[in-house]
Order: C-alpha cells, then sequence, then structure tokens
C-alpha cells in the first residue's frame, strides 16, 4: 500500500491540510504534543508511520486510502459526510461538526460524534470507522435545504441579508411582546435585552463566564426563539414574567409546549428566582454538566 503525506492526502482529496489533520485527530490516529502533531497507537495500528527526510526532518505519512472510510460510507444510499457538506456550503470542514453539535442533532464524544435523538428524527446515521472504531455521523442530501443549518451557515459566514427574511419579519410583525418590550438594557456584556430581570440573568452569566446567547432561535420548523442559550450543555433559559397578562400566559404555555414536544433542556426563571440567582443557577446550571462558581 503506497504511503503519502498529509499534505498529498490533503490535495487527493480536496481538502485544506488543516482539514486532513482535524479528520485524523478525530479518527483518534493523531494527538497533539506542543504545538506538534504525534501519531497514536490506533494511528500506527492503520499503518500511519513516521519517515526522516534530510530536507523535511520528520513527518508523518499514511495509507493513501486512509480516509476512504467516510467517503465510501457516505456515498451508500446518497448520504453525505461532514466533509461533503462542507464543500456544499463552500466553508471549512473543521467548522460542520461544531455547527451540527451546537443545533443539538450532534454531540462531542472522547473521540468523533455521536448522534443525538433530534438529529435522528432528521435522518442521520450512526457510523463507526472500520479501523479505529470511531464515531462520526453522515446526514441524507435533505439536511442542506434545513433552515436551522442554512441560517447558522449564514451566521457564521456574515452573509444573511440585512433585509429581514419572511420568516423573520412574520416573527416581528406577530409578536406583540416584542414590540412592546423592546431591548434597551444594556448588559455588561454588550447584550441589548427587553427587562432588568434578563439584564440581571444575563449579567449573572457573563460573570459567571458562562458563554451564552441572547434570543437565539430554536433549530426547530418553527418560529420560536429563546431568551438564553447556552452552547456548554445544549442548554436554555426562559425567563417568565409579566404572569398577569393573559396574552404573555399564552405565549408561555405555546413555548413550554415546544420545549417539551423537544426535549430541549430547558431552565425556567421567576420574577423570584431571578432575585436569588446565586443560589438558583448554579444548581440548575450543575444539572446539565455546567460548573459555576
Amino acid at each position: 500500500m503506497n504511503k503519502i503525506s498529509a499534505t498529498a492526502l490533503a490535495k487527493a482529496n480536496e481538502l485544506k491540510k488543516y482539514e486532513v489533520d482535524t479528520i485524523l485527530k478525530e479518527k483518534g490516529y493523531i494527538k497533539e504534543d506542543e504545538g506538534s502533531w504525534v501519531i497514536s497507537p490506533e494511528g500506527e495500528s492503520v499503518g500511519g508511520e513516521i519517515k526522516e527526510s534530510d530536507k523535511y526532518g520528520s513527518y508523518l505519512v499514511w495509507p493513501e486510502n486512509i480516509l476512504d472510510d467516510e467517503k465510501n460510507n457516505a456515498e451508500q444510499g446518497e448520504l453525505l459526510s461532514a466533509t461533503d457538506i462542507s464543500k456544499h456550503f463552500k466553508i471549512s470542514r473543521n467548522k460542520i461538526n461544531p455547527i451540527f453539535s451546537e443545533l443539538g442533532w450532534i454531540k462531542r464524544g472522547l473521540v468523533g460524534w455521536t448522534i443525538t435523538e433530534p438529529g435522528k428524527k432528521l435522518g442521520g446515521k450512526q457510523l463507526e470507522n472500520k479501523r479505529s472504531g470511531t464515531p462520526y455521523v453522515i446526514w441524507p442530501q435533505e439536511i442542506l435545504s434545513n433552515g436551522s443549518l442554512q441560517n447558522s451557515i449564514s451566521d457564521l459566514q456574515g452573509t444573511k441579508s440585512e433585509e429581514k427574511s419572511e420568516t423573520e419579519s412574520k416573527h416581528t410583525n406577530n409578536d406583540e411582546f416584542r414590540q412592546k418590550f423592546k431591548a434597551e438594557h444594556r448588559c455588561t456584556d454588550g447584550h441589548y435585552v427587553r427587562s432588568k430581570s434578563e439584564m440581571l440573568i444575563d449579567n449573572w452569566l457573563y460573570m459567571a463566564e458562562v458563554i451564552h446567547a441572547y434570543e437565539r432561535k430554536l433549530p426547530i420548523a418553527e418560529d420560536v426563539y429563546c431568551d438564553f442559550y447556552l452552547p456548554t450543555g445544549k442548554v436554555y433559559i426562559e425567563y417568565w414574567g409579566y404572569e398577569e397578562n393573559s396574552k404573555y400566559l399564552k405565549r408561555k404555555e405555546d413555548k413550554q409546549s415546544i420545549y417539551k414536544k423537544y426535549e430541549f433542556n430547558l431552565i425556567e426563571l421567576t420574577e423570584q428566582d431571578v432575585q436569588n440567582l446565586d443560589d438558583i443557577l448554579p444548581r440548575e446550571l450543575l444539572r446539565y454538566g455546567i460548573k459555576t462558581y
């Protein structure tokens, strides 16, 4: 079997060198040590080895078909690998799995990626690398037209039109709450939110060094936005105020049913909870694996 360098692998597979390194790392074949890639026992078991060159020094070489496992599985039944999807959207392969993870369709394992229940509902298929056992996921062609995925990629690339989409316009026009309560409260991290209570929640998350987004659209067909989204743990936070307003209560019930339908991780806060965030949030976040002070 002919063995070639990672640079040659990248050229043969129409990838960037760093994308090949990422694939090999995800498969468990290499690991980073003091800024350099070193081969793992798993990498040696599939034919990887160290070569010495007077010109280039030490470098790693691999069987020229080392990347074929994922490609061949994807071709069966016209399912798409992360590489295929990255080429379609013309973005780095390294960004695809993190985007799918942020959408809640897959989750990172010790090595590789495993599919979640929402991912299965979208037609994703869990596979393992035949050589290393590293898990990965392939997807049906329909995933390319998924609105949530397209929005995430547009956000990442900064190509989203400044004009509101038809869906967003409908959302804004029909949501009296968002019209009535403007995002005018500036938080410590620069977010603008719609109430003092939301400002206190945002400030608490920022000071606790918990990464969070404000009013992130849920990764579903329905046009629903959360109050806060925490990528670590895939957790949503909803603050329920204005309990005396009948329209708001209906809005609250509708959102709760959505969270239940899709089995999203949800933390619900009331005005009383907001006055005791130091007691409430650390306990609630820990349930989803997020440790704070």
